[in-house]
């Protein structure tokens, strides 16, 4: 039921403009700020009780002042640290110059901007979004238009097939793509037209192609990273590649995490040296600082969409052009997918010197790495993550048993070598 609302609109007093309210709105403890987004947010998240003030680099402070080593990276959004000195400037020149004019003006930037990212990438054409489910949903109505106008599919005929355990968002067209229960259930009925099939499996892939000539694209993520981390079998990529050739199918790479350095290269698909038809690039595009997506394709895909039939009020806004042309730049002269290349396997093979009746399980590539726990009743991911927490690291779990490991790229030597000694007394401490 509605409640009535009040006749006038009054701001609370708390909020009024004056530096003595702005000072008394902050919450001065953590415990505050749980309760205030318990009483006041939707209950759609479970974070780790820890209440973040600040960050630089690879440290987050809390609110009390606690120094935490950031072992997340908001899911690889902050691979160049936070707070990037270039990119923070970035965003405040543009944002005290113009910050947006939607598409229906032209704007300085964002040519700019199109030209650096698909001469970087080596396509034709950006279609800029703001998120990484909207760059999923855009590459979505790609594939279906191309379908349409370019292979001949019966219009309202076009599938999509995904890989299982995908996670590329929570819209309901990536929930309808979802084998996991939390995502999909009871959110029915759900989009149609979308195919499931086994990942890292090029036979059952080339057997859906065979068996659905209407098929449009495959949407799959190089490294499967919300659940746990996966990594496929050398050769997987390219097979991929072969498959969507030979049947006229779109590939869709869903960088949106596993690019961008994360993995020790700027691309994951860089490792088997392969394009796809399609590119979704989000998170660290901005550094963390803006909310920028990209879907990057070549002119036979791109240009079946037309003036008026997608878009968005923010996708290409100054700022976000700023921010991405400073954050990429960033990850290149500072040599970031490198250092990944470099620290993943020393933290790779550290991880998996701890006691295997705890830690049964260690993968991933470059600094995108899972940690799978046992999970007994004197112990759990979760609990584990709480002591790192107590002992200045931060990290989470994913699918129960395993915590994701994913530090800024900008992490050096000496301070791999403390996280690594944080997380070795944390897991001997259960023992």
């Amino acid at each position: 039921m509605h409640r009535a609302l009040p006749s006038l609109r009054v701001l609370p007093r708390r909020f009024q403009s004056t530096a003595a309210t702005k000072s008394s709105q902050r919450a001065k403890s953590s415990q505050e700020i749980y309760e205030k987004e318990k009483r006041y947010g939707a209950h759609n998240y479970m974070p780790i009780p820890v209440a973040l003030s600040r960050g630089s680099g690879i440290y987050v402070h809390d609110v009390e002042g606690k120094k935490y080593m950031d072992c997340l990276s908001a899911y690889s959004s902050v691979n160049q640290g936070h707070c990037h000195p270039k990119i923070v400037e970035a965003l405040i020149d543009q944002a005290q110059t113009l910050a947006l004019t939607s598409r229906a003006f032209y704007n300085d930037a964002l040519g700019e901007y199109e030209e650096f990212i698909t001469s970087l990438f080596n396509f034709d054409k950006v279609l800029p979004m703001n998120t990484g489910v909207e760059a999923g949903e855009t590459a979505c109505k790609l594939a279906r238009r191309w379908a349409y106008d370019v292979k001949g599919v019966p219009v309202n005929e076009a599938r999509i097939v995904f890989a299982e355990n995908n996670f590329w968002g929570r819209t309901l067209a990536a929930v309808s793509s979802s084998t996991d229960p939390d995502c999909y259930q009871r959110f029915g009925p759900y989009m149609p037209g979308f195919s499931i099939v086994p990942y890292n499996d090029l036979e059952a892939l080339e057997m859906e192609f065979q068996a659905n000539p209407n098929t449009a694209a495959f949407m799959v993520e190089p490294i499967q990273g919300e659940a746990g981390v996966m990594v496929p079998d050398d050769g997987y990529l390219r097979g991929v590649r072969d498959l969507c050739t030979k049947h006229n199918v779109l590939w869709i790479a869903d960088e949106v995490q596993t690019g961008l350095a994360r993995t020790g290269k700027m691309l994951a698909v860089d490792h088997e040296n392969v394009q796809p038809d399609l590119l979704l690039l989000g998170k660290a595009l901005s550094g963390g600082l803006y909310p920028v997506s990209a879907v990057l394709a070549n002119d036979e895909v791109m240009l079946t969409i037309r003036p008026g039939e997608h878009g968005s009020t923010f996708g290409g806004n100054p700022i976000a052009c700023k921010v991405a042309i400073a954050a990429l730049s960033v990850l290149i002269e500072e040599k970031l997918a490198e250092n990944a290349a470099r620290l993943g396997p020393i933290m790779q093979n550290e991880l998996k010197k701890l006691p295997s009746d705890i830690v049964t399980n260690v993968r991933g590539k470059g600094l995108l790495i899972a940690m799978v726990i046992k999970d007994t009743k004197d112990y759990n991911a979760w609990e584990m993550c709480l002591r790192l927490r107590d002992n200045g690291v931060l990290a989470k779990p994913t699918h129960g048993d395993i915590i994701r490991f994913a530090p800024p790229l900008v992490i050096n030597d000496a301070q791999l070598e403390e996280c690594l000694e944080v997380i070795e007394k944390t897991v001997k401490s259960f023992l």
